[in-house]
This record gives structure tokens, C-alpha cells and sequence, in this order.
């Protein structure tokens, strides 16, 4: 069996648990930009490729911790002593921990900076869209406007000019498509536009 074939088999399935934002398609996206990433750095190519691969899986015993148990998972899982050193696994699980964008510190190393530009998928309609998603699972309420309330408090605090999400990679496209998210927050209305657009379909 191969490093593919396993994860392939017994990784990828898991993320069908989670919710939308976090499910396969999710996954599967920040493997692909992981490996592009790579390419761009002369990065270890299978290492970013388990790294992405195992960075969400923590969110089976919830989101606050769930970089730090991802890590735990990664380096529990003695199938990958088949094809990495133990010095790559620690680097691995490193990367996996310091993915988390509320993280205030930069990755430790050039790994985490590539999961962690990756799972950023900063696409304007994905980020609105996995914001009004998270907030119907996770909000006990069917209020339109507590929905849009959360909505824009979040955007606010992760995407906006002072938010807390930051950019490790100057080359990654992230920077352009962070910079065009921050105009469509600032514009009140065409915020509230795309909100109920999405919610609707949502619901």
C-alpha cells in the first residue's frame, strides 16, 4: 500500500462526519493548494500531502482544540513510520498544530506556513458562504438577523483590516482575494445583499 492509497482509504473518509465546511470537498481543496504550494517552495511533496490530509481531524472532539488533536492523530498514526523519518513526523504534526488561523505565532516551520496558506482558501463567495453555514449548525436559533448579526462579527474579526487572520506566504494568491473579501465587507449593503442570498439557499 502506498502513502496515497492509505490516505486515500483511511483519512479522506473521515471528513465525511464533519459539517459542510469541513468535509471532503474541504479537504480535498487545501491537498491540491498544498501541493502547489509545495511545487512553488521545493517542499517535501508527501509531507504536505499527509499534512493536509490530517489537519482537520481533530474536529471529532470539537473545533477549540482541534489543531492540537489533528496533530495528536497525525502522530499517533504508526502507518506513517512507513514512509516518514520520526524527525518528519514531528515537523508534520508541528505544521498540523500551527495551521489554526486565530494562531497569533507563525508557523514553526515552512510546512506550517503552507497548511496553513492552503486552508485559508480565501475565496470571497466560499468564505461567505462557509460563514452562513457554520452559523445555521451552530447557532440555536432560526433568527434571520442574529444569523446575520454572528455573520458580520465574524468577518469582522478574522477578514477584515485589523482581523486576526494573517498572510505567511506573501506569494500565495491569498493576499489578492483577502484584499478583494475586505471591500465586499466594507460595503454594508452589498454584505447584506450576499447574506440573505446565500441564507436563503441555505435554508
Amino acid at each position: 500500500m502506498t502513502l496515497h492509497e492509505y490516505i486515500q482509504e483511511h483519512i479522506i473518509p473521515r471528513y465525511r462526519h464533519f459539517d459542510k465546511a469541513h468535509n471532503r470537498d474541504h479537504v480535498m481543496a487545501v491537498i491540491e493548494r498544498s501541493h502547489t504550494l509545495a511545487v512553488q517552495y521545493n517542499a517535501h511533496a508527501d509531507m504536505c500531502y499527509a499534512i493536509a490530509a490530517y489537519h482537520d481531524l481533530g474536529l471529532c472532539e470539537g473545533r477549540e482544540r482541534h489543531h492540537i488533536v489533528s496533530g495528536e492523530i497525525l502522530s499517533n498514526d504508526t502507518m506513517l513510520q512507513r514512509w516518514f523519518t520520526p524527525e518528519q513526523i514531528v515537523t508534520m504534526r508541528e505544521a498540523v498544530e500551527d495551521h489554526r488561523a486565530s494562531n497569533s505565532n507563525a508557523p514553526r516551520s515552512l510546512y506550517g506556513c503552507i497548511v496553513a496558506e492552503a486552508d485559508r482558501l480565501i475565496d470571497p463567495q466560499t468564505t461567505l458562504r462557509r460563514t452562513v453555514q457554520y452559523g445555521l449548525k451552530h447557532l440555536d436559533t432560526s433568527d434571520r438577523e442574529e444569523h446575520y448579526k454572528r455573520f458580520c462579527h465574524h468577518l469582522q474579526e478574522k477578514y477584515a483590516e485589523g482581523g486576526y487572520l494573517r498572510i505567511w506566504l506573501p506569494e500565495s494568491d491569498n493576499k489578492a482575494r483577502l484584499e478583494e473579501l475586505r471591500s465586499i465587507i466594507a460595503n454594508q449593503k452589498q454584505l447584506r445583499t450576499l447574506f440573505d442570498q446565500i441564507f436563503n439557499e441555505e435554508i
